[in-house]
């Protein structure tokens, strides 16, 4: 039975990445998951946090932003401090940014990814990390192509995606309409070597199995494959050797039918 948006259960939504959309970032990158877009920007800054300071080490971190009419009613500005959602979502898309990077390779730097959701429906922190980590594989090229970095300081790739129990049927990239009516929702975070950063699973209603858990993060897995791929063919097309090195050393090369 296919989905509202007439995907089949299985099936993820097409990934568009649109890279250097903001000409003075280290790194940016616009990217569009079915009707969610989110523009993601690297900054490179030469100094690292006070408690950092000394250690050798770099720092990898995130901020994490849905501007006002990217949901269905406007959503207020965090002018006064930030919500606990949005606390949560720039700490998990950091954890998961910085499982890409070798931090005493980076050296005493800092890398800050902005993601702000231009329009959301749905895995808007799945997209952020997707999009943070080409947009970060881009502000590290430019320190690798300056000599100031190693070949190893991208140790490998990161990519993230949603899945679901729905109507008692599993589901691959839940969109808001399947995320809003979800009996069970997860979002999984894995490394291009297999391995996993973060799993978040949660039951809206009645607790979910053992075996229920195995076959979502089996259908995540392979939608995280085919986002690791559409990475892969967005960074060779922008010349981005060591992103694309890093993730061949994984496994990783580009479907046939990526969306460039």
């Amino acid at each position: 039975m296919r989905r509202p948006s007439g995907r089949l259960p299985h099936e993820a939504r097409p990934v568009r990445f649109t890279l250097g959309v903001q000409e003075y970032a280290e790194g940016s990158v616009l990217i569009e998951v079915g009707r969610t877009r989110v523009l993601c920007a690297a900054t490179v800054e030469e100094n690292v946090p006070r408690w950092r300071a000394g250690s050798g080490e770099g720092w990898v971190t995130a901020e994490y932003a849905l501007l006002p009419r990217s949901t269905h009613t406007r959503t207020q500005r965090e002018t006064s401090g930030l919500t606990g959602r949005t606390q949560e979502i720039k700490r998990l898309i950091g954890r998961s940014l910085r499982a890409a990077v070798d931090l005493a390779e980076l050296g005493e730097r800092t890398i800050i990814v902005d993601c702000d959701v231009l329009q959301a429906d749905g895995g808007t922190r799945t997209a952020s990390i997707t999009g943070g980590f080409v947009a970060l594989a881009l502000a590290l090229e430019g320190l690798w192509q300056r000599r100031l970095v190693g070949p190893r300081v991208l140790r490998t790739g990161v990519a993230a995606i949603s899945v679901g129990i729905v109507a008692k049927r599993y589901m691959l990239d839940l969109d808001y309409e399947e995320d809003s009516r979800a009996d069970v929702d997860a979002n999984v975070v894995m490394t291009a070597d297999g391995t996993f950063v973060e799993v978040q699973a949660t039951a809206e209603g009645a607790p979910f199995s053992h075996r229920d858990l195995d076959r979502l993060i089996a259908l995540a897995e392979r939608g995280i494959r085919g986002l690791l791929e559409a990475q892969h063919a967005a960074l060779r097309r922008a010349g981005a050797e060591l992103g694309v090195r890093t993730l061949e050393r994984a496994g990783v090369r580009p479907a046939a039918s990526s969306d460039e």
